[in-house]
């Protein structure tokens, strides 16, 4: 019985997902856009803004270091810093980087959007429920 202990152990915690992954080409694409920067970032901001016809926007830019509350993803040799207040939104999103023949963009396959305008500009996302 001496070696009970009645203060609690602290469990280990799950490994959390990522938040947002890039597929091959978009990380290439990244890191590509990333060399060519005219100085060093310390990665790829994502988030999402209010505005078009749908309601939301996503954001990409460059980061030039992490804010505290950013949730930090490496995913295939690219930082993506994802603003606080976009995390419940975007988990679980995948970031493309997509060419045809009239337009080259980058293209976010996200389980949380509900709808999407015409244009493919702006979109409605509910924030993620079953985290």
């Amino acid at each position: 019985m001496d070696n009970l202990s009645l203060t609690p152990q602290p469990r280990a915690r799950r490994p959390r997902p990522k938040v947002v992954t890039l597929t091959d080409r978009a990380a290439e694409r990244v890191r590509e856009i990333m060399a060519k920067a005219e100085r060093p970032y310390a990665g790829l901001r994502v988030g999402v803004k209010n505005g078009g016809c749908a309601g939301q926007e996503y954001v990409l830019e460059y980061a030039e270091a992490a804010d505290p509350l950013d949730e930090v993803v490496e995913d295939k040799g690219v930082t993506i810093l994802v603003e606080p207040k976009a995390v419940l939104f975007l988990i679980g999103t995948e970031i493309d980087y997509e060419v045809t023949k009239l337009s080259a963009k980058f293209v976010f396959r996200n389980p949380n959007e509900t709808d999407a305008c015409g244009c493919g500009e702006s979109v409605t996302i509910e924030p993620a429920r079953d985290i």
